[in-house]
Parts: C-alpha cells; structure tokens; sequence
C-alpha cells in the first residue's frame, strides 16, 4: 500500500475535490468550484492528486476533465479495512482479559 493516496488525501481540499468527484467526473472548475484557494492552488492539489493516482485527467482542448481511479482507492480502503479487523481483534483480546479479571 503505497502512502501516496494517503498523503493525497491528507488535505482538506483535496478531499472535498475527491468528494465532488465521487459523483461522476468534473472539469477542474466544477470539481474545485466555492473552495476559496487560487487556480495555481488549484493546480498543485489536482497534480497531487494525479501523481498518486487518486484522480486521471483527460484534457480536450481547453476544457480539464477529472475522473476518480477507484483501483487506488479500493487499495486505500482494503488497508484500513485489515488495520480496523487488527484493531478490533486486539481490543477483543483486551476485553476478554478485563472480563476474566472481573470474575
């Protein structure tokens, strides 16, 4: 699992952008659209984002579309799933011990 989607994803703004785009695909105007930042912060989010896979982008002429790769989202996701079932196995153990101390 590579922590590129996590640093990706460290943000804020790329979160809400990410967010916006697990509705479908968006320019980069309507992905980014009310955020408050500049078109150059803009810019550096959504290459962030592209560099660590999270989102593609299609460009046809002037217009920048973006798109979600839900594959490294997916990678994203099955990782915190394994570290969410340890840490529950490991609390379990925990409860177990307090209970049988109890008694």
């Amino acid at each position: 699992m590579a922590n590129d989607t996590f640093t990706a994803l460290a943000h804020p703004i790329r979160r809400e952008i990410v967010e916006r785009l697990s509705g479908g695909a968006a320019t980069i105007g309507e992905a980014s659209r009310g955020l408050g930042v500049s078109k150059p912060t803009i810019t550096r989010h959504v290459k962030l984002l592209e560099d660590a896979g999270v989102v593609t982008r299609v460009v046809d002429g002037r217009i920048h579309r973006l798109g979600l790769r839900p594959d490294t989202l997916a990678d994203a996701a099955g990782w915190l799933e394994s570290q969410r079932a340890r840490w529950e196995r490991l609390f379990d153990v925990v409860g177990d011990y307090l209970e049988e101390g109890r008694r």
